[in-house]
């Protein structure tokens, strides 16, 4: 059931989500390539840094998401002198989950805040998609956090902060412009993105990321050599 659940929100989400106009046309990459991304025709702009920036979109009530977590973490372990991973929770605005998907949001931006993601986020995934616990309000995710040895007071105090409410809502304006409609979806660089259907499964989703961050290095070494 929780598969099914996640399966028609995609579909819903894929309604709802931003038109090509606003995300920047796509294009699927020619198969005979192999290279199973979508190619974003204008790229949107990263933050400034000498790294490569991925972007995963994620929902702890996601379990393909569940399941790239831990190749994510192993991936960003070997690439950490080269990338820079920013995870974005989703909200999909407009569906009806997205009231849970602010909760959830608000939850991981204040484990960000705390410097806590790396050492929870595994956690906040079996809570909410294994364990089915709710911990879409600041009374039961302070709860959960406590449980997980987190002072009580620092994570509320984080939770009610003004950053977090504004990373919220971050949030959700990237998915309208990436034009999110399937979870996982990570963005290398902000021209190419690859996801569960278009990689060919979840476990095939970090050598495509591979071969993304591979292709930003060596057109940046080009540019270098040009000038």
């Amino acid at each position: 059931m929780k598969l099914l659940r996640t399966t028609l929100l995609i579909a819903v989400a894929a309604g709802i989500a931003a038109s090509p106009t606003q995300a920047g046309a796509i294009t699927h990459h020619p198969a005979r390539e192999a290279a199973r991304f979508i190619h974003l025709d204008r790229p949107l702009p990263v933050r400034e840094s000498a790294r490569t920036e991925a972007l995963e979109f994620f929902w702890y009530d996601c379990g393909h998401s569940q399941a790239l977590e831990q190749p994510l973490q192993d991936w960003t372990e070997r690439h950490r002198a080269d990338v820079d991973l920013r995870r974005v929770p989703a909200i999909w605005q407009g569906s009806r989950e997205e009231r849970a998907q602010r909760g959830h949001a608000r939850l991981y931006y204040t484990l960000e805040r705390l410097g806590l993601v790396e050492r929870l986020q595994t956690a906040a995934f079996r809570a909410v998609h294994t364990e089915e616990q709710d911990v879409t309000t600041e009374d039961a995710a302070a709860d959960w956090a406590a449980r997980q040895g987190v002072d009580q007071q620092a994570f509320r105090d984080a939770y009610r902060s003004d950053a977090v409410g504004q990373a919220v809502d971050e949030a959700a304006a990237l998915f309208v412009r990436y034009g999110i409609n399937e979870l996982p979806t990570v963005v290398v660089q902000g021209d190419n993105r690859t996801s569960p259907t278009s990689a060919g499964g979840v476990e095939a989703m970090p050598e495509v990321m591979d071969r993304l961050v591979a292709q930003d290095q060596q057109r940046n070494q080009q540019a270098n050599t040009l000038f």
